[in-house]
């Protein structure tokens, strides 16, 4: 469940609506939902009988959710198409989005590595050249593999001489990855293919790599079955899948993941293992001894960590064992016991958000309030000097040789595009490598941090982003985003969803609320588990803010979130459904009690806790959104948004709520459910139907606050 961007909304071109015009939208919003079977099926969980009368709508290979799918839309899109500014939210978002964008180059050997988009292309392209100032030459065009644009990228990776590469395709936005391989000094793609790939990367060794996989998924059942024991191959180079050989399984334990990855000097093989989407321990290998066992390095799941490389004998690790903030040590691989670890770097009073070796110097990217502070450092731990950040943003793509002296980085903010830097290790003096020539006009907009305080005392940082000259009456529509989990950061970084809502007028809101890592992984865990309500106390707290402070009112609020961020407005507007006008609930996990028995959802229990577990149930049914509607309740304009592909947090959670909503909602707001279809998660969307996705999301959202852009 992977982290997105956010941001808030200004006043200056909506208009009020008439009194006739709201008459006349009372009227519309007075849908005919489509009748939604009610089947006598339940559980009884820790004696406590918990009806499920939506669980056939589970099965998305079924010809009647073929049908339910299709009359909601029926009903959605026909509300939609009748909002009288729709088309002009189209051009507008269509020509904003049109500029070209380019991501910070990867240097392997002679060669340059980069992708770009010229605008409007539905996927970017990946490109290469030998040298900065070679040829460009496109490596492969992803635009060319479906009529639709709906095949992308997922996964990519290249060997330290630059002339093999390895990547990823990803189709309808699924998280099955089939690997292919292209080589670069003779310009042709090799024979080499793997399917049925999944949570995996590719790491070169010698004349092949290693990958990760489930297996062939059971026919029908590709995009919900229950993804179980993980494995780790090996495969050479010129052969058939089926001779890969497995390098590693744990038959007694279905619920593991493995993510192989081979030090820069190909002595080690590291296995990252995982039980869940927080905490992991690392396996080791003996590359150079044929007869070397795959043996514990880090033998639990209390913390999490990395190994950065290995460096004269010692393996570089970062982690948050003893350092919630995280620190970096130097660890022998036959001796890896705590005493034996040598502080390199320690932990500070800001997170460690990311750490890369770049020239024989460590780069550490901090997070200092939710900024990028990036502080350089020799092998030793010797302090050399701070990486100086263009703005107040955040600096993401860092990259470089391990070996090398020159690297790149990509610089944005709420309120900037984003721009690559270039640098010397030497120097550390960012120079500017290629700046986007977006309509946005970064200097009409402002961006400020602030602080408000929870319901438990605690401070939460938000960022408010707008454009100027915005008036403080209550009168501006407002955009509130959190997400909230998984210890993923929610830092300062450019969406051309948002810039649109800000360039109509509109507030831009960025709530830092806890469960992510903002502050480390005491934040996290402040907000998981047992301790999740806080999250939704902090997001409910930040809309209180910003009402008080007369950035908007309850009329002209919009709450939005993905994923877990989908969980979170879930909770959040069947908690306190009179918090905002609009809600906005996105591919969310929504069944609280049942999320683990699908694909993945199985990882997130050391995040949410199991409703298999009496004391984590009590928790999960107190929010649960599905099973906390309530009837005779009149909740927000709602629209909730889901994929019919989407196999990370399966369609039945939104189908599910949107049924029970459907049900028990009272006035006249409407609660639609917008199924896109030949669509995952978010990962890899096309351009053509991120922009049409956007504009039903701004339409809908618009035409329910009153306001017309």
């Amino acid at each position: 469940m992977k982290k997105i961007c956010v941001f808030i909304c200004v006043i200056s071109i909506f208009t009020s609506c008439t009194n006739q015009t709201e008459t006349k939208k009372s009227a519309e919003l007075k849908l005919k939902y489509p009748e939604t079977r009610k089947d006598s099926v339940f559980d009884t969980l820790f004696n406590t009988v918990i009806p499920d009368p939506y669980r056939w709508l589970e099965d998305d290979n079924s010809e009647e959710t073929a049908k339910w799918v299709e009359a909601q839309n029926q009903v959605t899109f026909s509300y939609l198409e009748k909002i009288p500014f729709r088309n002009k939210l189209k051009e507008q978002y269509t020509q904003l989005w049109n500029f070209e964008k380019q991501s910070a180059p990867t240097i392997k050997g002679n060669f340059f590595f980069y992708f770009k988009n010229d605008g409007l292309q539905n996927q970017s392209v990946w490109y290469f050249k030998k040298g900065e100032k070679g040829e460009e030459k496109i490596l492969l065009d992803p635009n060319t593999l479906s009529e639709d644009g709906t095949t992308s990228i997922s996964t990519t990776a290249i060997t330290e001489d630059g002339k093999l590469v390895g990547y990823g395709i990803s189709k309808a936005g699924s998280d099955w990855t089939e690997l292919f391989f292209y080589d670069i000094e003779n310009e042709k793609p090799l024979n080499d293919h793997i399917k049925w790939v999944k949570f995996s990367g590719i790491s070169f060794y010698q004349n092949g790599f290693f990958y990760s996989s489930y297996g062939i998924p059971e026919k029908g059942k590709e995009f919900s079955m229950k993804n179980e024991y993980h494995k780790v191959y090996y495969h050479k180079m010129g052969t058939k899948q089926e001779e890969d050989v497995l390098i590693y399984e744990d038959k007694t334990k279905p619920l593991r993941n493995f993510y192989a990855y081979v030090t820069f000097d190909e002595k080690y093989l590291i296995l990252s293992c995982s039980e869940g989407t927080s905490g992991n321990m690392l396996l080791i290998k003996d590359l150079t001894n044929t007869q070397s066992k795959i043996t514990p390095l880090l033998g639990n799941f209390k913390n999490d960590n990395t190994i950065l490389d290995h460096v004269k004998g010692k393996l570089i690790l970062l982690t948050n064992d003893g350092a919630p903030n995280k620190k970096i040590v130097a660890v022998l691989p036959g001796q890896p016991k705590h005493d034996s670890w040598t502080e390199i770097i320690p932990e500070a009073d800001m997170p460690i958000n990311a750490a890369s070796i770049i020239g024989n110097k460590i780069f550490v990217q901090y997070l200092k309030d939710v900024k990028s502070k990036i502080m350089v450092y020799e092998l030793d731990g010797k302090f050399v000097s701070e990486l100086p950040n263009p703005g107040n943003g955040l600096i993401t793509g860092l990259s470089g040789e391990r070996h090398g002296y020159v690297a790149f980085f990509s610089y944005s903010s709420y309120i900037q595009a984003p721009s690559i830097y270039k640098f010397t290790v030497a120097e550390l003096k960012p120079d500017l490598y290629f700046a986007p020539k977006s309509s946005f006009n970064t200097n009409e907009y402002v961006s400020e941090q602030v602080f408000y305080t929870s319901k438990d005392g605690t401070k939460i940082p938000m960022f408010i982003s707008y454009k100027k000259g915005i008036k403080k009456d209550g009168s501006t529509p407002c955009l509130l985003y959190g997400y909230g989990g998984f210890n993923i950061p929610v830092t300062p970084g450019f969406s051309l969803p948002f810039a649109a809502f800000m360039l109509n007028g509109g507030i831009v809101a960025v709530a830092n609320i806890r469960g992510g890592s903002e502050y480390g992984e005491d934040w996290h865990k402040a907000g998981m588990l047992l301790n999740k309500q806080n999250v939704f106390d902090d997001f409910i707290e930040a809309a209180e803010y910003l009402k008080k402070e007369k950035y908007t009112s309850t009329e002209k609020l919009a709450l939005y979130g993905r994923s877990n961020g989908g969980l979170l407005i879930g909770a959040v507007m069947t908690q306190r459904p009179d918090i905002a006008k609009v809600a906005l609930p996105t591919v969310g996990v929504l069944d609280m009690l049942r999320y683990h028995k699908f694909t993945i959802g199985w990882a997130w229990a050391v995040e949410y806790g199991s409703s298999e577990d009496s004391i984590h149930f009590r928790n999960l049914l107190s929010y649960s959104p599905l099973h906390n509607i309530k009837q005779g309740t009149e909740y927000p304009a709602t629209m909730v948004i889901t994929a019919d592909h989407d196999d990370r947090v399966v369609p039945a959670h939104s189908f599910k709520f949107i049924s029970e909503l459907q049900k028990k909602q009272t006035g006249n707001n409407p609660v639609l459910i917008r199924i896109d279809v030949n669509a995952g998660h978010g990962a890899g969307k096309p351009t053509s139907k991120s922009i049409e996705e956007w504009v039903d999301i701004w339409g809908f959202t618009f035409y329910n606050l009153g306001v017309t852009p």
